[in-house]
């Protein structure tokens, strides 16, 4: 049976509303399920604990590292240098023979004032008995006077000779042990500054060898005169500790004592030098070297602290994400105080117990949904991750 034009019309319109509704039905379920999906994908982040901890407080400065004592060996008589008895770069103790110069000269000098001594000797021996002679003839008569005197006075004088000879023989001796050129500190020694064979003498301006202590070993480091005062109250109470790090800051090299504060601040910069002593068993402070240093003035005990790393700063000054309950995060402004090993005080804005985002900052915002794990759970399912 034909179908009138009109009613093929109205099943015309019947089917596309039909369509469009199907359409619409399934974008719609479709946008739904979507921004279901959406809010049901969190991101993973790190996140760590809002703990109470006692916090160091401490001074950062650099510093650079001085050996306590440091010679230089010279010649102490002049000659030729006939031996060189160190190793450049070695460990020496005082009284180690360093070098030597020849010595036959000085030698025979020694022997030269030792002879005129003795010479000196037996005639003042040979005067003491003309005088003795003398003096027991004088009650007779037997000599005169004058003689006798004259007697005395030649004993007097050898006697004066035998003195001045034993200075002779005494400095003799001394340029003689002078002719061995011997450490006169515990250290290393440095490169060689004189080859063997060389003429060295008292007035040249270099020596032989520089020897350097290194254990003990010092750090000179400055602070600013406003922190002096806490600086010296507490150390009136014990010694202080000082790390050194390395001048980055980022390796500890070796714990000290504060040992001197200067007499003054100095007027052209208002910084306070200071001196910190290290064992140095080790060796990782080298003289001459920078370093990083860190003054330990005081404990503060039960200190609100954050994961260095959760605390980011923005255009209205720093801030955490904070984790809540329901697994959403909220940006928290805070008042942060000193960092130290790895972590930094607050003052306000977060509360013990809170957990903060420490890694993934960048891919959230205040009321993003996250997976929070620690660093404990990430490096438990490290293992699973790489078996899979």
């Amino acid at each position: 049976m034909p179908v009138s034009g009109g009613r093929a019309i109205r099943l015309g319109v019947l089917a596309l509303v039909l369509l469009a509704g199907s359409v619409y039905f399934f974008a719609a379920h479709t946008r739904a399920a979507a921004t279901k999906s959406s809010a049901a994908a969190a991101v993973p982040v790190l996140v760590g604990k809002v703990a109470k901890r006692d916090l160091p407080v401490a001074l950062t400065s650099i510093g650079t590292v001085q050996p306590l004592s440091v010679v230089e060996v010279k010649a102490r008589v002049d000659g030729q240098l006939q031996r060189v008895a160190f190793t450049e770069g070695q460990d020496v103790h005082a009284g180690d023979l360093l070098a030597e110069i020849d010595p036959r000269p000085f030698r025979a000098q020694f022997a030269q004032a030792a002879a005129a001594r003795a010479k000196d000797a037996a005639q003042l021996a040979n005067a003491k008995a003309d005088y003795a002679r003398f003096a027991s003839l004088i009650d007779t008569g037997g000599i005169a006077k004058q003689t006798v005197d004259a007697a005395a006075a030649q004993v007097a004088s050898l006697e004066a000779a035998l003195q001045s000879d034993q200075a002779v023989i005494d400095t003799a001796k001394l340029q003689l042990e002078f002719t061995r050129l011997v450490a006169p500190i515990d250290g290393r020694v440095g490169l060689r500054l004189v080859n063997a064979g060389s003429i060295v003498h008292i007035s040249d301006p270099t020596g032989v060898v520089t020897v350097t202590q290194m254990q003990p070993i010092s750090v000179i480091f400055s602070l600013p005169q406003d922190e002096l005062a806490a600086v010296l109250a507490n150390a009136s109470k014990s010694k202080l500790r000082v790390i050194a790090y390395t001048r980055d800051g980022t390796r500890s090299l070796a714990e000290g004592v504060l040992s001197v504060i200067d007499s003054q601040v100095d007027p052209t910069n208002g910084q306070a030098r200071m001196r910190a002593i290290f064992a140095n068993p080790e060796r990782a402070l080298w003289p001459g070297s920078l370093v990083s240093t860190r003054l330990l003035v005081r404990i503060d005990h039960a200190v609100t602290v954050v994961p260095a790393q959760a605390v980011m700063r923005g255009q209205n000054g720093e801030y955490v994400y904070v984790v809540k309950p329901d697994n959403t995060v909220e940006l928290r402004p805070l008042a942060p105080g000193a960092s130290v090993d790895g972590y930094t005080a607050v003052h306000s804005g977060v509360t013990a117990g809170e957990v903060v985002v420490i890694d993934g900052q960048a891919r959230i915002a205040p009321g993003t949904r996250v997976d929070a794990k620690t660093d404990a759970d990430a490096a438990r399912a490290a293992p699973q991750e790489d078996g899979a």
